[in-house]
């Protein structure tokens, strides 16, 4: 029985890493399909989607069979309920990169934000994808100066939401209101999108160390 308990806490551990890594793929794919208005492939991105939701769904099916067949306690019961909400994370970065797929496709063949803050959202993309990458190599390696690193990652990407927000509440901002609110929301995906990068840091270090920290202070 603790060999079937082992295997499956590690097949768990390995659906989260491909979780990340088809994860980092969709804002990968979401972006460029965003700034070059590629209808085709904001459609592929939605679709595969799906993929994620069905690999959530059966991670956590995985980690409820566990918890009511083997009893477990302690530490790999902290693995596997942190698991359940690190699922819960990643599904919801899939979802976030959808939605931006999602306006490259509504606003098809033009461009969804203008060309003067477009050099913004591609340093947050680019970041965003920067951190799902090292949330697959956190699951794997549980380096907790990884998880520092994302912190720092998302720390950029909080400064350039703000930025987004200073521009589009300036004077001088002249765009029309469908426009601004795609440049809102735009900037809103992005920014969760790290967000929910750093939710998952959080629940390693905690695998980690035992503790809790809201302030993710991790050496």
């Amino acid at each position: 029985m603790r060999k079937v308990f082992q295997a499956d806490l590690q097949q768990i551990g390995e659906e989260l890493i491909e979780m990340s890594r088809l994860v980092a793929s969709a804002m990968e794919r979401a972006y460029e399909s965003f700034t070059n208005a590629d209808i085709e492939l904001a459609q592929e991105v939605i679709a595969e989607d799906a993929k994620i939701d069905f690999l959530q769904n059966q991670l956590d099916e995985r980690a409820i069979d566990v918890l009511a067949l083997q009893g477990p306690v302690a530490s790999d019961l902290r693995m596997i309920v942190g698991s359940l909400r690190m699922s819960a994370s990643l599904e919801r970065m899939g979802d976030l990169a959808r939605h931006v797929a999602q306006l490259a496709r509504l606003r098809f063949p033009q461009q969804v934000v203008p060309a003067s803050i477009a050099p913004t959202f591609k340093a947050m993309a680019e970041l965003d994808i920067a951190i799902a990458g090292k949330v697959g190599e956190l699951l794997d390696t549980r380096d907790l100066a990884i998880a520092r690193e994302i912190i720092d990652l998302n720390a950029k990407i909080d400064e350039l939401h703000v930025s987004i927000f200073k521009a589009v509440a300036a004077p001088e901002w002249a765009h029309s209101g469908p426009t601004t609110a795609d440049v809102t929301l735009t900037s809103r995906y992005l920014e969760r999108f790290g967000d929910h990068g750093v939710s998952v840091a959080r629940k390693v270090s905690y695998l980690v160390t035992g503790e809790w920290d809201p302030d993710i202070t991790v050496f």
